[in-house]
C-alpha cells in the first residue's frame, strides 16, 4: 500500500478570462431532435461563441396536442441553460410547438427563467426573415402531418403572409423527419412552389434543410428559408455575431452581424 501523497496549493496565481470573452447562446431542444446542434455548428462562429444546450422531454407523434405538453416545462427547462451565468439570446427550437403553444406563451415561459433575455422561436424568425426580404407571397412545405400543418399555414397567414400552397410530407415522428434525404426536399420543396409565390418557407427545426437552401435558391430563382436558418440568423443578430458560413439570401440581404 502506498503512503498518502501531499497535495499542495500551487504558487501560479490564477488569472481567469473576463465573462464576456465568449458570447454563450442557449438552445433549448427537444429530447428527440438529430438536427438543431448540427446546423448550429456550421454556422456559428466558433473562436467567440459557444451554444450551450438544454434537452426538454417530448415524446412523438408530433401532434398539436403532443406539442402544447412541452410548454410547463420550458420554464424548468430553460433554468438549466447556464445558472448565474450572461447568456446573449436563446433558441427554442421547434417550428410546430411555437405555433400550437404560441410564441408569446413560449417567450414568457423561457424569460420566467432567464429575465430579459431574448428568446427566438422559428415561427417569428421566419416571419422576420421574410418581412426583411420584402416577401409576402409564400409557398409552404413541411415535413409533418396535415393536421400539424395546417395551424402551421395558419399562423403565417394570421401575421400577414398569403400561404399561396401548403403541402406536406405526412410524418409523425421528428426522428424520422430528421432523416429526409436531401433530394427529397428538393423535390418537395420544387412541388410546393408555385409561379406567384415569391419565397418558399421549409419548415420543421429537425428537417435537414440547411444544405440544400443554396441548390433551391438557384432552381427556383426565389428565396428560401428553413425553420433552422431563420432562427440561427435571428440569434446571431441579437448577439452581433457574424455567421461562418451565409446559406441563403437572408445572410446576404440582412447580415445578422449588421442587424443586431
Amino acid at each position: 500500500m502506498t503512503e498518502k501523497s501531499d497535495v499542495l496549493l500551487s504558487s501560479v496565481p490564477v488569472r481567469l478570462e473576463p465573462r464576456d470573452a465568449v458570447t454563450r447562446l442557449g438552445l433549448i431542444a427537444l429530447a428527440t431532435d438529430l438536427t438543431t446542434e448540427r446546423d448550429a455548428a456550421n454556422l456559428l462562429p466558433r473562436d467567440h461563441a459557444a451554444l450551450h444546450v438544454a434537452r426538454i422531454a417530448f415524446q412523438n407523434p408530433t401532434t398539436p396536442e403532443n406539442l402544447r405538453r412541452m410548454l410547463p416545462r420550458l420554464t424548468d427547462t430553460a433554468a438549466l441553460l447556464l445558472p448565474d451565468e450572461p447568456v446573449a439570446a436563446i433558441y427554442y427550437a421547434c417550428t410546430a410547438a411555437s405555433v400550437a403553444m404560441g410564441d408569446d406563451a413560449v417567450i414568457s415561459a423561457i424569460q420566467a427563467a432567464k429575465p430579459g433575455v431574448p428568446v427566438v422561436t422559428p415561427t417569428a424568425a421566419a416571419l422576420a426573415a421574410f418581412g426583411a426580404l420584402g416577401i409576402r407571397k409564400v409557398a409552404l412545405m413541411t415535413p409533418y402531418l396535415p393536421e400539424t400543418t395546417a395551424p402551421m399555414a395558419d399562423y403565417f397567414n394570421r401575421h400577414g403572409l398569403d400561404i399561396v400552397s401548403a403541402q406536406c410530407l405526412g410524418l409523425e415522428d421528428d426522428r424520422d423527419m430528421a432523416r429526409v434525404s436531401a433530394q427529397t426536399i428538393i423535390d418537395a420543396a420544387i412541388a410546393a412552389d408555385r409561379p406567384e409565390a415569391e419565397g418558399v418557407f421549409l419548415s420543421c427545426t429537425g428537417l435537414p434543410a440547411l444544405g440544400v437552401i443554396e441548390t433551391l435558391e438557384a432552381r427556383l430563382g426565389k428565396p428560401v428559408i428553413s425553420s433552422n436558418q431563420a432562427a440561427l440568423w435571428k440569434l446571431l443578430s441579437h448577439a452581433g455575431l457574424a455567421p461562418t458560413a451565409r446559406p441563403g439570401r437572408i445572410f446576404t440581404a440582412m447580415p445578422p452581424e449588421q442587424a443586431a
